[in-house]
């Protein structure tokens, strides 16, 4: 068809091996000839120009040439195939990605991917999956290395019109820390400020050395750190709370309902206690226990329009267990007309496999140097439609510090990964889009959170049941001192201050979803298959699954294409 529309322009620019600034597209598409205007920019484009940009199209619709060569009509072009359009050879492999491309049985079925539930069900995915679906055999390593362009045989003609992500919490270039003792005691004081500051509406809170000269039998109120739990010999919990002021015991009597939320606390985070000190005001008996928690009157915003958003993490690009067929059939459904509301893809971490992440890994991976991963990854990325708005943020696997919060990218970095435009923002950070905040968040923590919480509470099987704690206590990473590292800053980025509509998160490889008070939490799954690390460890990743938000109903139709 010919080259009038902006979305076959960007598709055009794809096939070639270029993505483009909107703007870029939009000026194209205003020309007198916008085929001949394509031609023109591609073939004066330099050599290692990955983007087309607005200036290399100014460049191009100013000189006279252009005008001169415009009696050459799209027909007259379509009969003769310019030098520009012959085969390119992929950057990253050498091989032709420019050919036709016969799609096979297996890519083909990009177009109508298999569906599960909503986002209200909690079920695994092997519970969701009707019995009829077919799972693909994965391609040996061999095969999944080579980025193609997308072939889907049913094509889009639908323009995109996203808009720009607003990023809240983001740090990057704001770290302020040196690991000194003095900056610990900072950020924890800042986490109890503004997590204090939640629950001083549900209690009358005095702080510890004020509680400590009040008279015995005395009722008290207290917020505080949890600073250690531990059993007493009778079979009741102490816990010792600690403020800016001091640190408090508080006894919770192990026949009381509260008892069972002692199990749920973790060290490091904020809570509220109410009860009656002893008679020698030495030791506070708890009856009510508060967490920050997410309000049960919380309305989440929605869009004013049909519109959606892929929420997908954990890619690593470099493994040999990367799952390029699904990455492509994913990419491919991206430009048919079925998947014309996705506007929005939000990455949660890990694009790349990273080097040195776990024992033994170089014996797992395709790629062994770190730059050529994200080169392979920018690859891949170029298979999404161009006019997508793209948002994403590291995880432990990136090539970024492992002590969250993690800053984005360097510049070294967002230049091998520029050819989308996509916007990088830290670990954690809050995207609006379309008037709907989602809390984005790698997902390391969920580790402890699994590992400390009983099983009904938190558990690998069902990821989104540990985000649910995560939102109870409004902290991404509560504590501290195990496996999760925490960089100390000036502010403690990891508060959940305000209430996301949308928590995302990653990490775990395990795919699960459901509402906590209107919130809804997303584990995403993965893009790799289990890996000898994975078996040896007892992890059975989700992989090859395509989480799709409606923006304007919060609903949530799950898409596999492994």
């Amino acid at each position: 068809m010919p080259l009038s529309t902006p979305s076959s322009l960007v598709k055009e620019l794809a096939r070639r091996g270029y993505n483009a600034e909107r703007e870029a597209i939009t000026l194209i598409a205003n020309a007198a000839d916008p085929a001949l205007a394509l031609e023109r920019t591609v073939e004066h484009a330099p050599d290692d120009a990955l983007r087309i940009t607005v200036a290399h199209v100014r460049a191009i619709l100013d000189t006279d040439k252009l005008s001169a060569d415009a009696q050459t009509t799209p027909a007259e072009m379509s009969d003769s195939t310019p030098e520009s359009a012959q085969p390119n050879p992929s950057p990253s492999t050498g091989t032709d990605t420019s050919t036709t491309h016969t799609p096979t049985e297996s890519e083909t079925a990009a177009e109508s991917p298999v569906e599960t539930g909503g986002s209200k069900s909690s079920q695994s995915p092997s519970a969701q999956s009707p019995s009829t679906q077919s799972t693909p055999s994965q391609p040996t390593s061999s095969t999944q290395s080579t980025p193609r362009n997308s072939s889907a045989s049913s094509t889009s003609t639908h323009t995109r019109t996203p808009k720009p992500a607003d990023i809240a919490n983001d740090m990057t270039g704001q770290s302020t820390g040196t690991g000194e003792y003095k900056q610990f005691v900072t950020t924890f004081k800042d986490r109890y400020e503004r997590l204090s500051k939640l629950l001083r509406g549900r209690v009358n809170h005095r702080p510890t050395e004020a509680v400590q000269k009040m008279p015995g039998g005395s009722d008290a109120e207290i917020i505080g750190l949890v600073n250690d739990v531990r059993s007493t010999a009778s079979g009741h919990w102490l816990v010792e709370l600690e403020d800016t002021t001091g640190t408090f015991p508080c006894l919770v009597m192990k026949d009381k309902n509260i008892a069972e939320l002692v199990d749920q606390m973790l060290m490091d985070e904020c809570i509220a206690v109410q009860g009656t000190l002893a008679d020698d005001a030495g030791i506070l008996f708890v009856d009510t226990i508060h967490f920050p928690d997410i309000p049960r009157t919380h309305r989440p915003n929605t869009a004013d329009r049909h519109v959606q958003a892929a929420l997908i993490s954990d890619v690593h690009v470099g493994s040999q267990e990367f799952m390029a067929d699904a990455w492509n059939r994913f990419t491919d459904w991206l430009h048919t007309p079925e998947a014309d509301p996705v506007e929005y893809l939000l990455i949660a971490g890990d694009m790349v496999e990273g080097v040195g992440i776990y024992p033994n890994q170089d014996e797992e991976l395709d790629i062994i140097d770190i730059y050529d991963q994200y080169e392979r990854f920018s690859e891949y990325l170029k298979q999404v439609p161009g006019d997508m708005e793209i948002v994403m943020i590291p995880g432990n696997h990136d090539a970024v510090r492992l002590a969250e919060p993690q800053p984005g990218f360097d510049d070294e970095l967002r230049d091998i990964m520029s050819a989308h435009d996509a916007r990088i923002t830290s670990n954690p950070s809050t995207v609006t889009v379309e008037n709907v905040s989602v809390l984005m968040y790698h997902g390391v923590s969920l580790d402890e959170v699994i590992a400390e919480l009983p099983a009904d509470k938190a558990s690998y099987d069902e990821p989104h049941k540990a985000m649910y704690q995560l939102l109870k206590k409004r902290h991404v990473a509560p504590q501290y001192g195990g496996h999760m590292r925490l960089a100390p800053e000036e502010k403690d980025y990891l508060v959940i201050e305000d209430v996301p509509d949308v928590f995302h998160t990653g990490h775990v490889h395990k795919l699960g979803w459901g509402k906590y008070h209107n919130v809804l939490a997303v584990n995403s799954g993965c893009w790799q298959s289990q890996t000898d690390f994975q078996k040896s460890v007892n992890i059975d990743p989700d992989s090859g699954y395509a989480p799709i938000l409606d923006l304007d109903t919060l609903e949530m139709t799950v898409r596999k294409f492994a």
